[in-house]
């Protein structure tokens, strides 16, 4: 027995080592894209004024500048770094510089990286890049974006190298991932809608990418399609389900009003990540913005149903008097003007403390130019211990939710991370 237990053991050690090339072969093959000959620079009279302006709204609409741009840098020069669970991806430079940007990009090879997730010279791109997303959007609007990045002005600047952990870290594992989770599709609208709703559902699930963020994904980073809009985690921030009436049901005019101004005073504040759409989404027409609110409106419950809890008493906070009582406390001059009630924000009825942690240590940041809320931070003034506290107290307070189980792993990591800008 002995002996043929080594026998077994040997032969499963050779086929391992057997499949090892194998796999690596086919990974390979799969992952193999041709490089699209390179152009010359378009000039700007070559593309219509119409397509130019219509790109620029969807690529407001698709959050370009947002993950493409580093905080006080030039427009899509690329250099920001979106972290993820497997490390930190740099954004890329879309503008027209012909040597690091994409100006010597043609339109086929453009829309190849769109849909595809490969660049001009063949290598797979991160679905950081939301191409599973951008796959279902049309050739007129994909032609559009092109026209208005390659009209923009061009900069010679170098992103730097991703950080990614292995295997991440070879690119072309992205070929298996595609195979597995990238249904090249175009969108096709509901017959049963009407066509406000099917123009909110294509800015949503094609340009807009919101599932990107607000649907969990599984350990590889792929959207679990079957909980879509039930919640995820966006650069360190928790997205919150858009099927869930939390605190309270949105009606479409509240949606619309936050989504152009990050602010909604039955449903507080945008912070994180979300900021930055609402200022992009404050440079589009009236029209997409509403309907995309009749979209997620749609699913979610019907507006007119539960109502948020009244704040409750609790034990006293002095961490909560010390730093929040003069804005939010009951008698507090922002309150009595009018600002909405702790109780009123999806980031103290989450489910997980991390976006109250966040806020907490890294405020509500001051951009200038953009109307909207402020918040300092606390991260300088407040120990790990009184952070947790406060978001304890603020939860205990202001919600009807059972406590945060995370509050202590919250503030480390918002505390490891930083304020993701």
């Amino acid at each position: 027995m002995p002996n043929m237990r080594r026998l077994i053991r040997r032969f499963l050690l050779r086929l391992f080592l057997l499949a090892i090339p194998a796999a690596l072969a086919a990974v390979l093959i799969i992952a193999w894209a041709p490089e699209i000959a390179p152009i010359a620079p378009p000039d700007r009279a070559s593309f219509p004024r119409e397509a130019i302006t219509r790109g620029a709204t969807l690529a407001a609409l698709g959050d370009c500048a947002v993950c493409h741009t580093v905080p006080n840098g030039r427009p899509y020069a690329g250099g920001r770094g979106v972290p993820t669970p497997f490390g930190t991806v740099f954004a890329t430079n879309i503008t027209p510089g012909p040597d690091t940007g994409i100006g010597r990009w043609s339109l086929a090879a453009f829309t190849r990286a769109m849909r595809d997730g490969v660049a001009r010279n063949g290598a797979h791109l991160y679905p950081v890049l939301p191409y599973p997303h951008f796959t279902k959007a049309t050739d007129d609007d994909i032609a559009a974006m092109y026209a208005f990045l390659m009209t923009r002005a061009p900069m010679a600047q170098i992103s730097p190298a991703n950080s990614l952990r292995f295997p991440f870290n070879y690119r072309p594992l992205i070929a298996a991932w595609n195979a597995l989770f990238l249904t090249p599709e175009r969108w096709t609208p509901d017959a049963s809608k009407d066509a406000e709703w099917n123009r909110g559902a294509y800015l949503v699930d094609a340009i807009g990418h919101c599932g990107a963020c607000h649907t969990p994904h599984n350990p590889i980073g792929a959207e679990e399609n079957t909980l879509a809009f039930t919640g995820g985690d966006a650069e360190g921030w928790y997205a919150p389900s858009l099927r869930a009436a939390i605190p309270a049901p949105w009606s479409i005019d509240a949606l619309a009003t936050y989504l152009r101004t990050g602010l909604d005073q039955g449903h507080g504040v945008a912070a994180g990540p979300m900021a930055p759409v609402t200022h992009q989404l404050a440079t589009v027409p009236d029209a997409d913005v509403h309907a995309i609110a009749v979209y997620v409106a749609s699913l979610m419950p019907a507006a007119g149903g539960a109502k948020a809890p009244a704040p409750k008493q609790v034990a006293a906070s002095p961490e909560f008097d010390g730093a929040c009582g003069g804005c939010h406390g009951n008698n507090a001059p922002m309150t009595l003007r009018g600002a909405p009630s702790l109780a009123l924000s999806t980031a103290v009825n989450a489910p997980t403390a991390r976006n109250v942690v966040d806020i907490i240590l890294h405020g509500l940041p001051w951009r200038e130019g953009h109307a909207g809320p402020y918040m300092p931070g606390f991260a300088g003034e407040l120990t790990d211990a009184q952070v947790a506290a406060l978001a304890a107290y603020v939860r205990a307070r202001y919600s009807d939710q059972p406590a945060w189980r995370d509050g202590d792993s919250s503030v480390r990591e918002a505390r490891r991370e930083g304020d993701g800008s």
